[in-house]
């Protein structure tokens, strides 16, 4: 089993900036994948970011490209988003996932954390 923790949501004024962190531990051989998704109220989740594992690899969302950044450190088994010029319509729970396969879809990953509560104000 793999357990997820996030941490560093909060309430935040439009322009400004959060860092999300994520740690696993647990059963993390054979990570391929950890991601972050969000979701807002009525709405789906939705993918944010990836980074592989080994090598570090990155992929982001149309949507919040330019202004996340995701990074991770092996030794400490944690991922980070960092969230710069936030805007109203990033209010979400951001989630962290671990997943043992490539992907962008929620069903790619097998491990969530509970998620993160972040609120922007306009």
């Amino acid at each position: 089993q793999v357990q997820l923790v996030e941490s560093g949501g909060g309430l935040v004024q439009a322009g400004g900036s959060l860092r999300l962190s994520c740690t696993a531990s647990g059963r993390t051989s054979g990570v391929v994948n950890m991601a972050w998704f969000r979701q807002s109220p009525g709405k789906e989740r939705e993918f944010v970011a990836r980074i592989r594992w080994t090598g570090g690899s990155t992929y982001y969302a149309d949507s919040v490209k330019g202004r996340f950044t995701i990074s991770r450190d092996n030794a400490k088994n944690t991922v980070y988003l960092q969230i710069n010029s936030l805007k109203p319509e990033d209010t979400a729970v951001y989630y962290c996932a671990l997943g043992t396969t490539v992907g962008t879809t929620a069903i790619r990953y097998d491990y969530w954390g509970q998620g993160t509560q972040v609120t922007v104000s306009s």
